[in-house]
Formats: C-alpha cells, structure tokens, sequence
C-alpha cells in the first residue's frame, strides 16, 4: 500500500488548509454569533452561504464526489461529474475539512448531501438526476435520509417497519422517522426514505428507497431531536418525522422495489469512512488544544505539562490518532483498488475506532482546560457531544463489531465433513 499524496491530493490540500486559515477559522466565531441571533424557523447562518461562494470561486467544490462510472450512458457523460478524486485522495481533505465541524457544507462535501448524492448517481434514473441531483451538487438545496425509526431497534434495518404501498401510478408512505439529519434545514426540499414496500419477501427484499420531496402533504415535522443539548441549529437539526398517507409518484422509486438494502449498503460505506476521515481532524484539533492550555498554565510550580501524567495521556492521544489515521488511509485504498465488499472489515473497524479515540483525546482536552472544558468558549463540550454521538450514527459500534467479529471467526471454521 502506497499513502504517498497524488500531486493533485497535494495541491488540493494546500489549497484547502488556505481557505480553512483565510476565511473558516476566522469566521468561526461569527457563525456562533449568527447561529445563537437566529429567528425561529431554523435560518441557517448567513456566513455559510457566503462561504460556499468562495469555495465554489476557489474550484474546492464537492471534492467528495467518486469518478464517475455511468459513460455508458452518454447522455449522462460529465453531467454529474466532481473531480473523481479517489478515497485515498479525498482522506486528507476531509479530514482538514473535518477539523471545524460546520465546515463540509462550505465546500458541498457534508453529511447526508454526500451520501443522497452517491445514491442519485448510483442509482438514480435521468430524470431523477436531474430534478434532485444537479441542484444538490450546485449546493442550491439540501436532503436528507430517512432509515431510523422510533419504534424499533433500527440497527437491524428489517425491522424497519414505514409501509410503502403501490397504488396505481403512485407510491403511499406512511410511518414515523427519527434522526433524520437536517430536516429542518431551510433548503431540505429531499428526503430519501426506506420502507417496506413487500413484507411477504425474502427478510433482504422487502424494503425498498424513495425520494420524497419534504413539501409533499402528509409530512409533519414533529420536533428536533438534540444532541446533549446541542440542536445542531445551523446544520438543520435533527428531526421526527411523520409520513401520514404521503403520495409521490411510482417514478421516485429508487431503482426498483427490493432494493433498498443494497443501496443502503452503498450509500453507508462511503459514509462512515468519510465520519471517520472528518473524526479524526477533530481528534487533532482537540490534541493542539490540550497542548497548548498544558503549556500555559502552571500547577504545583512548573507546566501542567511537564507532569508525567499530561505526557503519558498526549503521547497516548498522539499514538491513536496516527493508527486512525492509517486504518482510515488502508480502508479507503482497500475501496478503491479491491471495492467497498472487500473493505468490510476495513470500513466497519475505522467506524468505530475513530469515534472512540476522537471521544478519548476529546475528554482529555476537556480534564485540561478545567471548568472552561465543559462549557462553550472552547468547543470541546460541543465536540464531545459530536463525537459520541457517531458511536452511533451509520450503525452503532456493536454492528460494526459483530461484522468484524463474523469475518474472523469465518477464517477458523473447521471444514465441516
């Protein structure tokens, strides 16, 4: 394996840690300010929208975006395409992007647009193309995905229980969502939802995907879901949702009825690695945070950080982060040159490692600042709060685990006689 930079990987960071330092970290504080000012309703921070300019102007724009596979289809050729940068490639742009957890969105490369957009391009028809995926990528509106529900344990998705039903030339939708990701967002005008459309197949064809535009009659949004307190008001929430007999056509069915679990499976192993490259920047903004308030106090009369304790917990927190870091780089080249089946393993291990060292060297930052820790003039309660929350987001650590655990307990069963 081969983690050397790609000249345009190298180019493309420089320029995105540029744009980070002139116009993100700067602005940091002003989209607080405008995120605590805002009038009911969920407006999104005035800053983002300007910054999404800039990116846009700079060509830092949906560098998420996987080469695009679909020429066969020459009418479709270069329409949707992004840089077609690989998962190795991106890994160390998501991860500068990742270090200001706003920042994604100003380069169109946030979490659930990324994965809505995957699917479009994966599985989307023309038309659905270009009714909902050329304005996601143009960063004019925003979507979201909804598995989650309420009612059952949705980390096994057949329990997944939203009923979709054929009626003539239209699809009726009715169930109850939760954590649906920026829902409330002012420019959500998609959701993508999974539901049974056969409960009578096979227990991994009975659900299928369907796009469903947020303004369609039936949908209540019922109340934002926080996140320890935390409402995510400028990311658009988080949001429980009611489908009440909702009507869309058959049209918007997403590749066909059945399908729902493989493109589940497309969508979330892209997703949870690109957490997890975004994890990690927070782990080392946390790391620099800590070192530098262990430098600048002083504790039974010398540095706190010359107390052997702060040394063994940095030199800890500098040790995780680098072997993050390396399982992130070997999944996404394992995604790229062998295929996201192959790095099942991969993906489901940095899923959960990279959560869990973030919440580590997070909780680390926040014993050294003290009292400021817990509180907002740091961010790291924020980011705690953030971090923990993807030990369950994509699947909880116990589903990545049983994965893992099943791939290496099948590399010892005894040939049976």
């Amino acid at each position: 394996m081969n983690f050397d930079l790609s000249p345009r990987t190298q180019d493309l960071l420089v320029r995105v840690r540029d744009f980070m330092q002139r116009y993100v970290w700067p602005n940091v504080r002003v989209y607080e300010e405008q995120e605590r000012a805002a009038a009911p309703g969920w407006p999104a921070p005035a800053i983002i929208e300007e910054l999404k300019t800039k990116a846009r102007e700079a060509g830092l724009w949906n560098l998420f975006m996987p080469p695009w596979h679909g020429a066969e289809h020459v009418d479709e050729t270069f329409v949707f395409e992004g840089p077609g940068l690989s998962n190795t490639e991106y890994a160390p742009l998501a991860e500068e992007m990742g270090k200001v957890v706003w920042a994604p969105e100003v380069f169109n490369c946030s979490a659930p647009d990324t994965g809505n957009m995957e699917v479009l391009q994966r599985y989307g028809t023309r038309a659905q193309k270009d009714r909902w995926l050329l304005p996601l990528m143009n960063g004019t509106i925003r979507s979201a995905y909804a598995m989650t529900e309420p009612a059952v344990a949705s980390s096994d998705a057949t329990n997944i229980q939203t009923d979709i039903r054929r009626d003539g030339d239209e699809y009726v939708i009715s169930g109850r969502k939760w954590w649906c990701s920026g829902a409330y967002h002012p420019h959500c005008e998609l959701l993508i939802v999974m539901g049974k459309t056969d409960p009578a197949a096979d227990r991994w064809r009975q659900q299928s995907m369907i796009l469903v535009p947020r303004a369609t009659p039936g949908i209540t949004l019922v109340r934002p879901l926080s996140v320890f307190g935390y409402d995510h008001r400028g990311h658009g929430g988080h949001a429980e949702l009611v489908f009440d007999n909702v009507r869309v056509p058959a049209s918007n069915l997403l590749k066909g009825e059945g399908c729902g679990f493989e493109i589940a499976q497309g969508r979330l192993g892209p997703g949870r690695i690109h957490h997890a490259m975004r994890t990690i920047g927070q782990a080392e903004v946390a790391l620099e945070a800590m070192c530098r308030r262990l430098q600048s106090r002083i504790a039974f009369g010398k540095p706190i950080a010359q107390h052997s304790l702060w040394e063994e917990r940095i030199a800890e927190a500098r040790r995780e982060i680098e072997m993050s870091r390396l399982l992130v780089l070997k999944a996404a080249y394992m995604m790229d040159t062998v295929g996201n089946k192959a790095a099942q393993a991969e993906i489901a291990m940095i899923k959960v490692a990279a959560p869990l060292v973030a919440v580590k060297v997070i909780d680390y930052a926040i014993q050294a600042h003290g009292g400021g820790g817990v509180g907002p003039d740091f961010g790291l309660a924020e980011a705690y709060a953030n971090a923990r929350m993807l030990r369950l987001a994509d699947g909880p650590d116990e589903v990545h685990n049983r994965t893992v655990a099943r791939i290496e307990l099948k590399k010892y069963q005894e040939p049976r006689s």
